[in-house]
Protein backbone atom coordinates (compact mmCIF):
# COMPACT_ATOMS: atom_id res chain seq x y z
CA UNK A 1 0.00 0.00 0.00
CA UNK A 2 1.24 3.27 -1.11
CA UNK A 3 2.52 5.87 1.82
CA UNK A 4 -0.81 7.89 2.92
CA UNK A 5 0.70 11.13 1.08
CA UNK A 6 1.21 8.96 -2.16
CA UNK A 7 -2.62 8.66 -2.38
CA UNK A 8 -4.36 10.05 -4.76
CA UNK A 9 -8.12 11.44 -3.61
CA UNK A 10 -9.67 9.04 -5.47
CA UNK A 11 -8.04 6.35 -3.39
CA UNK A 12 -9.08 8.31 -0.59
CA UNK A 13 -12.59 8.11 -1.22
CA UNK A 14 -12.91 4.47 -2.30
CA UNK A 15 -10.97 3.44 0.86
CA UNK A 16 -13.91 5.54 2.67
CA UNK A 17 -16.88 4.37 0.98
CA UNK A 18 -15.61 0.94 1.89
CA UNK A 19 -15.29 1.82 5.50
CA UNK A 20 -18.70 3.15 5.59
CA UNK A 21 -20.33 0.33 3.82
CA UNK A 22 -18.67 -1.63 6.64
CA UNK A 23 -20.17 0.26 9.59
CA UNK A 24 -23.41 1.14 7.56
CA UNK A 25 -25.87 -0.32 9.74
CA UNK A 26 -28.77 -0.43 7.32
CA UNK A 27 -25.92 -2.61 4.76
CA UNK A 28 -25.56 -4.98 7.29
CA UNK A 29 -28.86 -5.53 7.52
CA UNK A 30 -28.91 -6.27 3.99
CA UNK A 31 -30.78 -2.89 2.76
CA UNK A 32 -29.83 -0.94 -0.20
CA UNK A 33 -27.31 2.11 -0.38
CA UNK A 34 -29.09 4.97 -0.21
CA UNK A 35 -27.02 8.31 -1.81
CA UNK A 36 -23.84 6.35 -0.29
CA UNK A 37 -21.38 7.11 -3.10
CA UNK A 38 -21.86 10.52 -3.47
CA UNK A 39 -22.81 11.34 0.12
CA UNK A 40 -18.95 9.82 0.69
CA UNK A 41 -17.87 12.82 -1.87
CA UNK A 42 -19.68 15.00 -0.29
CA UNK A 43 -18.41 14.79 2.98
CA UNK A 44 -15.01 14.59 1.56
CA UNK A 45 -15.32 17.44 -0.23
CA UNK A 46 -16.85 19.14 2.90
CA UNK A 47 -13.96 18.49 4.96
CA UNK A 48 -11.10 19.10 2.51
CA UNK A 49 -8.25 19.56 3.07
CA UNK A 50 -8.39 18.45 7.04
CA UNK A 51 -8.43 15.02 5.65
CA UNK A 52 -4.60 15.37 4.76
CA UNK A 53 -4.08 15.73 8.47
CA UNK A 54 -4.15 12.09 10.29
CA UNK A 55 -5.57 13.30 13.63
CA UNK A 56 -8.44 15.48 11.92
CA UNK A 57 -9.08 12.81 9.89
CA UNK A 58 -10.28 10.87 12.65
CA UNK A 59 -12.61 11.21 15.49
CA UNK A 60 -11.71 10.77 18.88
CA UNK A 61 -14.87 9.45 21.15
CA UNK A 62 -13.48 10.26 24.58
CA UNK A 63 -12.85 14.15 23.82
CA UNK A 64 -15.73 15.67 24.95
CA UNK A 65 -14.35 19.03 22.88
CA UNK A 66 -14.18 16.37 19.91
CA UNK A 67 -17.52 15.34 20.20
CA UNK A 68 -19.28 18.73 20.70
CA UNK A 69 -17.43 20.19 18.00
CA UNK A 70 -18.90 17.33 15.63
CA UNK A 71 -22.59 18.18 16.99
CA UNK A 72 -21.91 21.97 16.57
CA UNK A 73 -20.34 21.72 13.08
CA UNK A 74 -21.20 18.78 12.00
CA UNK A 75 -24.81 18.10 13.15
CA UNK A 76 -26.13 21.92 13.75
CA UNK A 77 -24.12 23.61 10.72
CA UNK A 78 -23.78 21.29 8.13
CA UNK A 79 -27.03 19.32 8.49
CA UNK A 80 -28.90 21.89 9.93
CA UNK A 81 -30.47 19.84 12.49
CA UNK A 82 -32.35 21.04 15.48
CA UNK A 83 -32.84 19.74 18.58
CA UNK A 84 -31.22 19.92 21.97
CA UNK A 85 -27.47 18.94 22.75
CA UNK A 86 -28.55 16.10 24.87
CA UNK A 87 -30.56 14.24 21.90
CA UNK A 88 -27.99 15.11 19.50
CA UNK A 89 -25.23 13.83 21.83
CA UNK A 90 -26.89 10.83 22.24
CA UNK A 91 -26.80 10.25 18.65
CA UNK A 92 -23.26 10.96 18.09
CA UNK A 93 -23.03 8.50 21.18
CA UNK A 94 -24.91 5.98 19.31
CA UNK A 95 -22.10 6.18 16.27
CA UNK A 96 -19.36 5.87 18.80
CA UNK A 97 -20.89 2.51 20.17
CA UNK A 98 -21.39 1.53 16.66
CA UNK A 99 -17.78 1.92 15.93
CA UNK A 100 -16.15 1.01 19.00
CA UNK A 101 -14.39 -1.99 17.27
CA UNK A 102 -12.69 0.36 15.16
CA UNK A 103 -9.17 1.93 17.34
CA UNK A 104 -9.25 5.02 14.61
CA UNK A 105 -12.59 6.25 13.74
CA UNK A 106 -12.78 7.83 10.40
CA UNK A 107 -14.47 11.10 10.13
CA UNK A 108 -15.64 10.72 6.80
CA UNK A 109 -17.56 6.89 8.43
CA UNK A 110 -18.45 9.06 11.43
CA UNK A 111 -20.09 12.20 9.26
CA UNK A 112 -21.32 9.44 6.91
CA UNK A 113 -23.34 7.02 9.81
CA UNK A 114 -24.50 10.47 11.09
CA UNK A 115 -25.83 11.45 8.08
CA UNK A 116 -27.72 8.52 7.42
CA UNK A 117 -29.35 8.30 10.94
CA UNK A 118 -31.22 11.94 9.85
CA UNK A 119 -31.74 10.59 6.49
CA UNK A 120 -29.46 13.62 5.15
CA UNK A 121 -27.25 11.32 2.73
CA UNK A 122 -29.28 12.52 -0.41
CA UNK A 123 -28.97 16.25 0.86
CA UNK A 124 -24.70 15.35 0.64
CA UNK A 125 -24.87 14.12 -2.66
CA UNK A 126 -26.33 17.70 -4.47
Amino acid sequence: MPAEDERGEEADAKEDRVDCRRNDAHQRDGGRERGGNKAVAGIVKHLGIALKSADASLVSCSSKDELARVRDSWLKKKLAISGDDAALDKAIAEVCAVMKADKKKGRVTFYYLLAEKYGKLAALGG
